[in-house]
């Protein structure tokens, strides 16, 4: 199921631990494992975004991402409560420093994204401040298809005392450093009742921070 509400699939990682060339996501953890994550204790949900920004972390798909532009988010959705969460019509977009926000790719979008690089025959820039290189061959459209059913997030639902893990990509091939100042914007989730949770805004900035601690 490619759709679901406002937001492209989002497949659910629930795997062992795997080595990285087995194209296997990684297993899950709680939300608040992680740097970058919000915590509503009165809703007892928690939900991380996770970058995979670095070629280490990205080496576990079958495509090389971050050289085309796409930046691969691991999106973590705790549910601490007694009843389930609705992401049926939820909207998750990046945001960039500026307020720009970005929604969560297709694979065609990648693809399209792939080939019009590929004819430019330019350069394009690496997230962060990381030299631009040139392009390697076009990925296959199969790969990236791959990619997308072994890692995109699509579950509608978060049961109660669960966490649930996937991947969005989205293109800030048009941003020279994506994360710095960008949040993750979430908003339209639902409890039970169908009542609408209180919006999600996950600053990129505690990633980056923690990855600078753990540098120094």
């Amino acid at each position: 199921m490619r759709h679901f509400g406002a937001i492209p699939s989002i497949a659910f990682c629930l795997a062992l631990p795997a080595l990285a060339s087995d194209h296997v996501p990684p297993p899950v953890q709680p939300a608040t494992s992680f740097a970058a994550v919000e915590i509503h204790d009165n809703e007892k949900v928690a939900i991380a975004a996770e970058p995979y920004d670095t070629k280490e972390k990205e080496s576990i798909f079958r495509v090389d991402y971050l050289a085309h532009g796409i930046m691969p988010i691991r999106l973590i959705v705790t549910n601490n409560g007694s009843r389930p969460i609705s992401l049926r019509d939820a909207r998750i977009l990046f945001q960039t420093a500026e307020g720009d926000r970005i929604q969560a790719a297709e694979p065609e979008d990648v693809e399209r994204l792939m080939t019009r690089k590929e004819k430019e025959g330019g350069k394009i820039p690496m997230p962060g401040p990381i030299p631009s290189i040139r392009l390697k061959p076009k990925a296959s459209d199969k790969e990236v298809e791959e990619d997308f059913d072994t890692f995109e997030y699509q579950a509608l639902v978060v049961e109660p005392h669960t966490t649930r893990a996937g991947f969005l990509f989205y293109d800030v091939s048009q941003l020279d450093n994506p994360l710095k100042g960008a949040k993750l914007h979430l908003h339209e989730l639902r409890d039970a009742d169908g009542r609408e949770l209180f919006y999600f805004e996950i600053p990129f900035d505690k990633y980056l921070k923690s990855k600078s601690s753990q540098m120094n």
